[in-house]
């Protein structure tokens, strides 16, 4: 299993080598999305440790709501009926000193079926707040602070 990670992780990063000099800049974006029992919606990637926000990158001519109703759909089967409210923009500088994630709060929607676990994403699930997987991001659960617990907010993912 390390290995798995290992080589995921390698992944990861010369993907993210690639962007740096395809890109000038890499935009991302992320949905909080928050069902009517106040349960949030994560995602656990085939490819990094950890459950997320469901989300991606940003592509050419697309604007940051377009990734994020595009990225829902792939990744949850989420369709937003009702207009997310932006919570900020973050610097994310893991992989890239270029990289800048949106992160939208999504209440209106709908799961229009299960998504079936696939090589990109392995697992999915609404969890209540006092009962996210261990092994949660960090930065998932600052915004999910930020947005339902008031605490400050930061600039930096």
């Amino acid at each position: 299993m390390a290995s798995k990670w290992r080589s995921a992780g390698l992944t990861n990063r010369l993907m993210h080598f690639y962007w740096r000099f395809a890109r000038g800049m890499t935009l991302g974006v992320r949905g909080l999305v928050l069902d009517g029992e106040g349960r949030v919606f994560l995602i656990k990637h085939g490819y990094t440790a950890g459950w997320h926000m469901p989300g991606g990158g940003v592509e050419v001519g697309e604007t940051f709501l377009e990734a994020l109703g595009r990225e829902l759909r792939e990744e949850g089967n989420i369709e937003i009926t009702a207009p997310p409210q932006l919570h900020g923009v973050f610097f994310h500088p893991l992989y890239s000193s270029r990289d800048h994630v949106a992160v939208y709060v999504v209440r209106g929607f709908r799961q229009t079926s299960q998504p079936v676990p696939n090589r990109e994403i392995a697992a999915h699930g609404f969890f209540p707040l006092d009962a996210l997987p261990p092994d949660t991001t960090v930065g998932t659960r600052a915004r999910i602070a930020e947005v339902l617990h008031g605490r400050p907010m930061s600039q930096r993912w």
